[in-house]
């Protein structure tokens, strides 16, 4: 097979996979051993499927479909550095968690960046140059150490006393660059964000149209239910002023106008609810009384 039909067979396999697929993982795959490629393809089976590629081939097969596959023109920007991608159509927070748990450690290399802050713990050592001192015949790390900042180089001599300790503080696996789904590329921390959080912004939005709609008096979505509850207000205000009315507020109208039948109405509904309450409390006072009586004649007639 030459390579012309090499590059064919990877582009129908692109676009085979760009086809059948609504979300694409973007992933960097820098320090990643091929044992380690072939440890998360195994993982991801029959839920996933992971292609790797040149980034100038990649992006030339992607340019090749835009005429019939526009929406996947957003993958392009993403393309660069050493990336691979990783297909699937299942639950992207369950493919996430597969891809970021294979994990290897590794020492430090000297001129490595560090992807995070390197300490060495308290204890003994026979390293120098770092607080210390000697006890029982060795020498102690008197307190933790921070080594190498995260994001700057690792020195040789960092690596060395690393190295010597035995410490191996990095671990390399893949990472997660972009997401892409229906037509949308976004970052990873996207999917930390809960349902909770959302309804709370969601609610927080609303919330903010509907008063600025109201204080405007431009009518939106949100603020209409708020719009036609003062206006029903106002209609009631002004039937209460004016001898308009209709069956909702008659009673309401004759309330105002006549407050002294409803006045003494209330009185007489409260004793007729109180009424039975006192008869019952008499009748327990009677019968803790009868009791209280014939305990008084306890053992008598014995």
């Amino acid at each position: 097979m030459g390579r012309s039909d090499t590059k064919a067979n990877y582009f129908d396999r692109l676009r085979g996979l760009l086809e059948n697929h609504s979300k694409i993982f973007i992933c960097t795959v820098d320090n990643v051993s091929s044992q380690q490629m072939h440890e998360i393809r195994r993982a991801l089976r029959g839920e996933a499927t992971v292609l790797m590629g040149k980034n100038t081939m990649v992006r030339r097969a992607i340019k090749g479909f835009l005429a019939d596959l526009p929406d996947y023109e957003r993958l392009l920007p993403h393309v660069k550095g050493n990336v691979g991608f990783i297909f699937t159509n299942g639950d992207l927070k369950e493919v996430r968690e597969k891809i970021l748990e294979n994990k290897v450690a590794a020492p430090a290399r000297a001129g490595a960046i560090a992807p995070i802050d390197v300490f060495v713990p308290a204890g003994n050592t026979g390293a120098l140059g770092v607080p210390t001192k000697i006890a029982r015949g060795t020498i102690e790390i008197t307190a933790d150490l921070k080594l190498v900042e995260k994001s700057s180089k690792v020195g040789a001599s960092e690596a060395t006393l690393l190295n010597m300790l035995n410490i191996s503080p990095f671990s390399y696996g893949m990472g997660i660059q972009q997401i892409y789904e229906d037509g949308q590329t976004f970052s990873p921390d996207v999917l930390d964000i809960e349902e909770s959080q959302l309804l709370k912004a969601m609610t927080s939005a609303i919330t903010t149209i509907a008063t600025i709609s109201l204080a405007a008096n431009y009518p939106t979505l949100p603020s209409v239910m708020h719009s036609v509850v003062n206006s029903y207000k106002k209609a009631i205000s002004v039937a209460i002023e004016t001898d308009y009315s209709w069956e909702a507020i008659d009673e309401l109208k004759d309330r105002i106008a006549n407050p002294e039948a409803y006045a003494a109405a209330a009185p007489a509904a409260a004793a007729a609810t109180d009424a039975p309450a006192a008869a019952a409390e008499e009748k327990k006072e009677e019968s803790e009384k009868e009791e209280s009586e014939d305990e008084g004649f306890g053992g008598l007639f014995d």
